[in-house]
């Protein structure tokens, strides 16, 4: 069997389950073994009773204290036992399974593992695993067991058994690394690490398979980004702008000062643009500090020139909201420079009519989706494209754009406080600018972290806020309940919120498996007011201006980075009136509270970023969320950044001894989502 195999060769898979795998992007065996555990079950040893934590999935083991109850209906039958031990007594229930009246009613010692949940009476273990005699306990404790990203239908289980089968099939005897590194820098074999990943024997063999593949990971993405660097450095300029002076009148009129960082900047990109070569420029800024602007006047320099410039928003709505406010700004000043929409949404006459403007070169500045590389799209003159770093613009669309005329100039906006050590690697194709430093005019948000004690506190505040007109974001870090991870949901919390708060507070829900037009629909209404609580997942770190919300909650902190955290953070304190955020965590860990403690005490994005990665270790990989920057499969640029450097590092030994491994490494897998 080999990777590129049909994943219906496997046995026991058939059409219908290849279906549901391709769902999740896994057609071939290759792709299967690749498509690593999103988390692991660990199994630890038993805890006390009077110990056992609200929020968390424990073990406890202890003696059947009692009758075992069933009650309710027959559609909803609900087990209930007190299990106890020398330190108290705790309540367990089961849904559905009425059976166990008679499997645990011989009596003796049980093992139990399941969430703590607590209820009207106290704190309960709602359903859990069973482990009778309760010594059957040992043969899981310590183990490490595989959690994949599902799909309605398929099953952990289907999962687990399709890649044993996989592995146990499949030659991976071919080592991809040279051994030159592999042996510098202490790493395992692919064939022990493919295995290690998806199912490691313990911790340390976990650790070991991970920094393997992460390694790789970083390594191929590197050189990707060194074959891109080489090919900017070459290309020739082919859309010379000149500095204009009347991009100074325009900065003297508007009604307010940019800063001095933001000046700084501005003057870096118009010398990229007026240069002998291709402008490459990343500009980094934290959540606040004006880098729309700076992107305007880039894009009012080329079309006041008589140039085309594209700026390329990740949705809908956000786009709808930079074409308002630039038409505005425009307006104002009356520059008669015409502003173009382009978006999925709109209908095919609409669409025609933009091609036609765009196309003969009186649309000047043109704002929109992905739409704006689609094929039917023909440019007059294109000499700039600004983009943020969820759209990595890459060579294939460069590409794209110089089949249709030239190679334009691309800005790329980054409000993720990335440390420079580590953006000069992950930007690598990339001239770096940095806007520190915030508009005067920017009231401090207001911090704090709290335990899950003080959550109706926060919802009288919300409902107070509400009254006077604002509103609010709530971020659970999982879309719907998961058996195996003990974490607030989205689908269970807006719906809870809602009665609640009831019927005159429209609590509303938002996460990464609706559809873009279910999302920018959302998000249209909350920009309206016509929500006034969003219960979402992270998915809003990218999400549109809002003023008005003025709170932002965030359910198990602990589960987050700090970078990450801080990127939510910001999508409050962006108008006029003060706002807060609330950090709420289950977690009563020393170390939890003095990571989360940082966010209270500073809104500078930057030394935010460099504290998450002095305080995390390798640990840490079990219970916080990656910070999904980038999209690598395994890789955590916070997390890894110590392999980051070190994959850095082999790629200048690698190019500087022209190894003939450059030569057989496969194009990076993740380009088209990390780069793009």
């Amino acid at each position: 069997m080999v990777e590129r195999t049909d994943i219906k060769e496997i046995k026991g898979i058939g059409e219908k389950t290849a279906q549901l795998f391709a769902k999740v992007g896994v057609n071939t065996v290759g792709d299967l073994i690749r498509y690593y555990p999103k988390g692991y079950d660990v199994y630890e040893e038993a805890v006390p009773v009077s110990e056992v934590e609200e929020g968390k999935v424990q073990t406890v083991s202890g003696a059947i204290s009692g009758r075992i109850q069933v009650s309710g209906s027959s559609r909803m039958q609900i087990t209930t036992l007190q299990v106890r031990d020398l330190t108290g007594s705790l309540k367990v229930v089961w849904y559905r399974m009425p059976f166990l009246r008679n499997t645990l009613g011989k009596g003796g010692t049980v093992t139990l593992r399941g969430r703590i949940a607590r209820k009207r009476n106290g704190l309960v273990m709602e359903h859990p695993e069973i482990f009778y005699p309760a010594d059957k306990y040992e043969e899981k404790l310590d183990t490490l067991q595989p959690v994949y990203g599902l799909t309605s239908g398929l099953t952990n289980g289907t999962v687990v058994k399709a890649v044993r089968q996989a592995l146990e099939h499949l030659d991976l005897t071919h080592e991809t690394l040279p051994d030159v590194l592999r042996l510098k820098y202490h790493l395992a074999e692919y064939n022990f690490a493919i295995r290690g990943i998806h199912f490691p024997q313990d911790k340390e063999n976990f650790y070991h398979a991970r920094e393997r593949l992460v390694f790789e990971e970083f390594l191929t993405f590197i050189l990707a980004l060194r074959r891109m660097r080489d090919q900017n450095e070459r290309t020739a300029n082919e859309y010379v702008i000149p500095s204009d002076l009347r991009i100074g009148t325009f900065i003297e009129k508007l009604p307010y000062r940019l800063t001095h960082a933001q000046m700084k900047v501005w003057k870096e990109i118009e010398g990229d643009m007026a240069s002998a070569t291709v402008m490459s420029r990343l500009v980094q800024g934290d959540v606040g500090s004006g880098k729309t602007v700076v992107a305007v006047l880039a894009l009012l320099s080329v079309a006041l020139n008589g140039m085309q410039g594209a700026l390329m928003a990740p949705t809908e709505v956000l786009a709808r909201q930079h074409y308002a406010s630039i038409s505005r700004m425009l307006e104002e000043q009356e520059i008669p420079v015409k502003v173009e929409l382009l978006t999925g949404s709109m209908t095919a006459k609409e669409k025609r009519r933009a091609y036609d403007r765009i196309e003969c070169g009186y649309a000047k500045i043109i704002i929109g989706t992905h739409a704006l590389i689609q094929d039917r799209v023909n440019y007059d003159n294109l000499a700039l494209v600004v983009t943020d770093e969820q759209h990595r613009f890459g060579v294939k669309q460069r590409e794209t754009f110089a089949q249709k005329g030239g190679v334009p100039h691309v800005l790329v906006m980054s409000a993720t406080p990335i440390p420079r050590t580590l953006a000069i690697i992950l930007y690598g194709d990339l001239d770096i600018s940095v806007i520190d430093e915030l508009p005067a005019n920017r009231l401090p948000i207001k911090n704090c972290v709290v335990d899950t004690g003080y959550r109706n506190t926060a919802y009288q505040f919300m409902r107070k806020q509400i009254i006077e007109g604002r509103q609010c974001y709530i971020i659970c870090p999982m879309v719907e309940e998961s058996e195996t991870l003990e974490a607030e949901n989205v689908l269970d919390y807006s719906k809870n919120l809602q009665e609640e708060l009831g019927k005159n507070i429209v609590v509303e829900c938002l996460h990464g498996r609706m559809k873009q037009t279910q999302k920018d629909d959302i998000m249209d209404r909350f920009a309206r007011n016509e929500i006034q609580i969003l219960v979402s997942t992270t998915v809003i770190e990218v999400g549109i201006d809002v003023p008005n919300a003025t709170v932002m909650m965030v359910e198990n902190a602990e589960r987050f980075g700090l970078a990450q955290l801080h990127q939510l953070r910001g999508r409050v304190g962006r108008g006029k009136y003060q706002s807060y955020c609330i950090f709420m965590t289950a977690s009563k860990a020393q170390e939890t509270k003095e990571r989360l403690d940082i966010l209270n005490h500073t809104n500078d994005g930057f030394k935010i970023a460099s504290e998450d990665l002095r305080l995390r270790g390798p640990g840490d990989l079990f219970g916080i969320r990656q910070s999904g920057l980038m999209n690598f499969r395994l890789g955590d640029i916070y997390q890894d950044a110590k392999i980051l450097q070190k994959a850095n590092e082999a790629a200048d030994y690698l190019i500087k001894e022209e190894n003939e491994w450059l030569k057989k490494i496969p194009e990076y897998e993740g380009t088209a989502s990390v780069i793009i």
